[in-house]
């Protein structure tokens, strides 16, 4: 079953902490940006699941985290789909 794109990603950045993860896991990023605009959220708790379903009504801000090992990527999209920011925790 193919899943509808949810929200406009806007443009896409990344901090470096981000990039260097990235490329020393081996991770496909698009895939996770992927997953973040269809609805796939990771591993969040129940409540900030249920914030980021609000924020497809409510115009507000969308987090994603995905697990990796002991770390973690966040990916947040700005309440106005103009900006989707890849990270670090640390670089919150």
């Amino acid at each position: 079953m193919t899943r509808q794109l949810l929200f406009a990603l806007g443009k896409v950045v990344s901090t470096p902490n981000a990039l260097e993860f990235v490329v020393k896991h081996h991770i496909n990023i698009l895939i996770l940006l992927h997953r973040h605009q269809i609805g796939d959220w990771g591993e969040l708790c129940e409540e900030d699941r249920e914030s980021n379903e609000d924020a497809l009504i409510t115009d507000s801000r969308i987090l994603s985290s995905y697990n990796f090992d002991q770390d973690k990527i966040w990916i947040i999209t700005e309440a106005d789909r103009s900006l989707t920011t890849i990270l670090l925790p640390s670089d919150y």
